[in-house]
């Protein structure tokens, strides 16, 4: 399954009049439409997977409305049919969303209204196919890796082919990223797709072990070599031969430690404490921090010789808050980890919390995000408070007055946060939000929103 593209409305009318000035409004909001006399030209068109939205009249020669929801619906039935009824038809319409359809608009109507039926319909079934998108790549054949690090982000693309370039080679990595990025997992990765993955992954947290026993823990020791050592010790060099050493938080080992690290980084041999025989190491080695090393090196906080031998290959993993777009898989994906750990279902994600999860700039990253995800599924959390959203952005407005008021306020507010985001840039803004920019340019002036200077000029460019 690919990922969907523009939305298509499939607008069937076999009034021609009422049909090209329905077309006529839809397409001024920036929406693609498509026309057909009856239901009977569409029927080829509809797939699947297909990234559209069915408005239909009722009431037709041949193919009527019901019997196209029917048939639409037996290719996919989660695809979205808006019927168009007369007064003498409501309750036929009535009956028809118990058959499946998914709203009804009783003529006559403004072209605003249909619009604003047709894009909750649009968005209901774009979070359809992302959803169907993310369950292909986890559980039908999707690679291993990916559904490891999911993202569909140019960034974790490009590290998830870094990872399966370098794994089934020995050169030792450096992995840098945010608290909570997920730099155990790429480290992980590396090791479990080379060559090395039948032997030992060891992980030690730099950060987490005293210093006055770090020493012992990596290279090992001889009984007696020190008070209450009673027999000796293999270190996690030496259990991880033949595999993969990881040192996370590097940066917080102690400079003299360093200096033998970067010893056995280079010869591949070590010695016990208390021990004077060399051993032989086949390991590969790597560090992981969230610190810059060059400056740590250049202020005396950790060896620049050491920092150098491991900068010969970096890997970087982008925080959470530069892959917007990959924060409502990721969290899927973690709600369905933790949905296997609680034996819970997963509730509905809806569009305003979908929202407040991309808004929130995420410092903890992965980490706090799968917090959220375990929350989530058991209940325990829908949506953040004005307390909890420290690091996340505005909220929705709830609105006042009339349905329209409301949806016209939260649309502006959509619009204003994706300018924002996109710093003012128009074309990343209209792309972002899958509108053209003849519509983007009509929300912006119908909705009062500051775009900057030189607007009319901006869109002609």
């Amino acid at each position: 399954m690919t990922e969907p593209g523009p939305a298509i409305v499939h607008l069937v009318d076999d009034d021609e009049d009422l049909r090209d000035a329905l077309a006529q409004g839809l397409e001024l909001e920036g929406l693609a439409v498509r026309t057909y006399p009856d239901g009977t030209a569409l029927l080829s068109q509809l797939r699947h997977d297909a990234y559209a939205v069915v408005v239909s009249d009722i009431r037709m020669q041949g193919l009527d409305g019901l019997e196209l929801l029917k048939r639409a619906l037996a290719i996919d039935p989660t695809t979205p049919v808006i019927l168009i009824t007369g007064h003498g038809d409501v309750q036929m319409a009535v009956d028809a969303m118990r058959m499946g359809a998914y709203d009804f608009i009783e003529k006559p109507f403004a072209v605003s209204r249909l619009h604003t039926v047709v894009e909750r319909a649009i968005e209901k079934r774009r979070l359809v196919l992302e959803n169907r998108l993310l369950r292909s790549t986890l559980e039908e054949g999707g690679s291993e890796l990916a559904a490891r690090l999911v993202g569909r982000t140019p960034a974790i693309e490009r590290l998830r082919q870094q990872i399966l370039a370098l794994a089934d080679t020995d050169v030792d990595v450096l992995i840098l990223g945010e608290t909570g990025a997920g730099k155990e997992v790429v480290a992980r990765a590396l090791h479990d797709f080379g060559g090395r993955a039948a032997r030992n992954f060891v992980a030690i947290n730099c950060a987490a072990l005293p210093a006055d026993i770090i020493e012992s823990e990596l290279f090992g020791h001889e009984a007696g070599a020190f008070t209450g050592a009673q027999k000796q010790r293999i270190g996690k060099l030496e259990h991880a031969d033949g595999g993969t050493i990881f040192l996370d938080e590097i940066e917080s080992m102690p400079l003299d430690l360093q200096a033998k690290l970067l010893r056995a980084i280079e010869t591949r041999v070590i010695e016990r404490l208390g021990s004077n025989k060399p051993i032989p190491l086949d390991v590969r080695f790597v560090a992981a921090t969230k610190t810059d090393l060059g400056k740590a090196g250049e202020s005396g906080r950790f060896r620049s010789d050491l920092y150098y031998r491991l900068n010969v290959i970096t890997l970087s993993i982008p925080p959470l808050r530069e892959r917007q777009e990959d924060i409502p898989l990721l969290f899927f994906h973690l709600a369905r980890e933790a949905r296997a750990r609680f034996r819970r279902e997963i509730p509905a994600l809806d569009r305003s919390l979908e929202f407040q999860l991309v808004s929130r700039r995420w410092p903890g990253n992965v980490r706090e995000l799968r917090n959220y995800a375990d929350r989530f599924v058991l209940g325990m959390w829908s949506g953040f408070d004005e307390t909890a959203s420290q690091g996340a952005t505005a909220a929705p407005p709830a609105g006042t007055g009339s349905l329209a008021d409301r949806m016209a306020a939260y649309e502006k507010f959509l619009i204003e946060a994706e300018l924002a985001r996109c710093r003012g840039a128009l074309k990343p803004t209209y792309e972002a939000l899958q509108i053209s920019r003849k519509g983007l340019y009509d929300k912006i002036k119908r909705l009062g929103i500051e775009a900057g200077d030189n607007l009319e000029e901006r869109f002609e460019d």
